[in-house]
């Protein structure tokens, strides 16, 4: 992905967050290539979003990325975790999408060492995955995805979910009106989704066309 992508020019974050599901995450990490499918998507609508890191128009040092053009690598801390995020509009616009969760396909075996978890567990949550990629600090703050990153998202190869379903955001609960409304996306019946009850686990297709 790059700033002139049109993905992001011509569509709205809660859009971008459903565009995103079934591409293709990866990282070129110092032991190996890793990626992963993504399954599960927060969409985070900037000044007027009060569980938004942007909510009223605050820009501090941390969240600067998010006010970067759209495909900026936007990585923040929550207890110790390290999650992460893309800028998703114009620049000075905060809007992004937190991935949220993958399903393996490139370097299992290196996410496997990394996280020393195995199964669905390995990736389904946003500090999980950051894990077993073995992201675990905000060095590529501000990069591009795909431009002058380790970190790419391909547009281009991508599965197909069969159905996308939608929540509220999950751990945000206290933050305010926006709290609960439908801004999470993941593949119905993916079992890497986080949080996804073992009767509603697709384990033939995990949820792909």
């Amino acid at each position: 992905m790059s700033t002139s992508d049109p993905f992001y020019a011509s569509a709205s974050t809660d859009q971008v967050a459903q565009e995103m599901l079934g591409m293709l995450l990866t990282y070129q990490s110092p032991k190996g290539l890793v990626g992963g499918w993504i399954v599960e998507t927060e969409a985070y609508l900037g000044q007027l979003d009060s569980a938004a890191h942007a909510f009223k128009g605050r820009r501090t040092a941390s969240n600067e990325p998010l006010y970067g053009p759209p495909g900026t690598v936007y990585i923040y801390s929550i207890h110790g975790r390290y999650l992460l995020d893309v800028a998703a509009q114009a620049k000075d616009v905060p809007q992004g999408v937190l991935i949220r969760a993958v399903e393996p396909f490139i370097g299992k075996e290196i996410m496997l060492k990394n996280r020393a978890k195995t199964g669905f567990d390995l990736t389904n949550g946003p500090g999980k995955l950051m894990e077993a990629f073995g992201i675990s600090d905000k060095k590529m703050n501000f990069e591009i995805f795909g431009d002058n990153s380790k970190l790419d998202i391909h547009k281009h190869r991508k599965k197909i979910p069969q159905m996308i379903e939608t929540s509220n955001r999950i751990g945000v609960s206290n933050q305010g009106d926006w709290a609960g409304k439908p801004l999470r996306y993941f593949v119905k019946g993916n079992p890497f989704v986080s949080g996804m009850k073992k009767r509603d686990m697709d384990l033939d297709h995990f949820g792909w066309r």
